[in-house]
């Protein structure tokens, strides 16, 4: 590679850096200012083993975040995650509690069934015109129940040293293995809105939806894949899910989507399509894994937590929507 090309690619990666610092200037300091009051107040915020255990806590999230930001990214949403969790964590667990299936297997035949539930949600939304909301909302209750069900409302235990090891496994002696998935499917992520003709037409339809139809994009297709993408990074942060318990449980993934949509949005992508970068969805990942993280040190009440979460959100949205409200200014 010439050293003119070699400039070029570290300039870019330069201004991408600055850009994304820019665009997530004020979370960036949030985060910052909550990570030095817990500090402060608490001995075990700052400890290595509490900083890996937050990590290992948003890994599930950063997987769902990273399916969400795409379809927030067109307009959309999907509540059907927390489901298709409990859905691909269950079926994985049973194959191989209940039905002898290798590990290997059963957990690939588990990400394929949550990832076709994806793409049902993809069929139905793209070739029809009931909103996204309401094709996903009913199938995260079709989800629960299918959950419910297979699982006969108990937890289904598992024994097995490939499970074990994706749920606990650790590299160098002390990263967690979680760890490692979440970062890979983060740079997933990155590449294809950033640097994949896909993701710019991710952006072109979120943006105008009718002026991308026109350029020559298949809006319908597009919105198909999005919500199968979805569903596959759901699967496997399902697995991740499981694999963490050594168990499959119906109720685990409830109100995770929440989660997911919080991060997505506190990351500055607009719930109304065409703005927002994965970097500020993670850098939402963290501060809500952090806000977890801490509520949970400081011992406030669960019930309190999700108050204090969905104001969080609120004021999110809300703050989405007063940029949206100067840009048309």
């Amino acid at each position: 590679m010439k050293s003119a090309e070699v400039k070029s690619i570290r300039r870019d990666s330069s201004n991408e850096m600055i850009q994304m610092v820019k665009g997530n200037l004020g979370i960036l300091i949030g985060f910052a200012i909550m990570c030095i009051a817990l500090t402060v107040i608490t001995d075990s915020f700052a400890t290595t083993r509490n900083i890996f255990n937050v990590m290992r806590q948003i890994s599930v999230n950063v997987f769902l975040a990273c399916g969400m930001t795409m379809v927030i990214l067109i307009g959309g949403i999907d509540l059907s995650v927390g489901s298709i969790i409990a859905i691909s964590g269950c079926l994985s667990a049973g194959f191989i509690t209940n039905n002898g299936i290798p590990s290997a297997a059963a957990i690939i035949l588990a990400i394929a069934i949550g990832t076709a539930v994806g793409a049902v949600n993809g069929v139905i939304i793209s070739n029809t015109k009931i909103p996204p909301f309401i094709v996903t909302l009913a199938m995260m209750n079709i989800g629960r129940g299918f959950a419910r069900i297979y699982t006969k409302a108990t937890t289904i235990l598992v024994d097995d040293d490939l499970f074990i090891w994706i749920g606990s496994g650790k590299i160098f002696g002390s990263i967690p293995i979680q760890i490692v998935f979440m970062i890979i499917v983060v740079v997933i992520t990155a590449i294809i809105l950033n640097r994949t003709k896909f993701g710019r037409n991710i952006y072109a339809v979120g943006d105008n939806r009718q002026a991308a139809e026109y350029s020559g994009i298949n809006a319908k297709r597009l919105t198909f894949w999005i919500f199968t993408l979805s569903g596959l990074f759901a699967s496997c942060a399902g697995v991740l899910s499981a694999a963490r318990t050594f168990s499959g449980q119906f109720s685990v993934g409830d109100g995770a989507e929440m989660d997911a949509i919080s991060a997505v949005v506190l990351g500055g992508t607009s719930m109304t399509g065409g703005v927002g970068r994965i970097s500020g969805t993670i850098i939402g990942c963290l501060v809500i894994g952090v806000l977890n993280n801490g509520m949970n040190l400081l011992g406030i009440d669960s019930s309190w937590q999700y108050v204090v979460k969905g104001l969080v959100v609120l004021l999110a949205v809300y703050i989405d929507y007063i940029k949206k409200e100067k840009s048309k200014g």
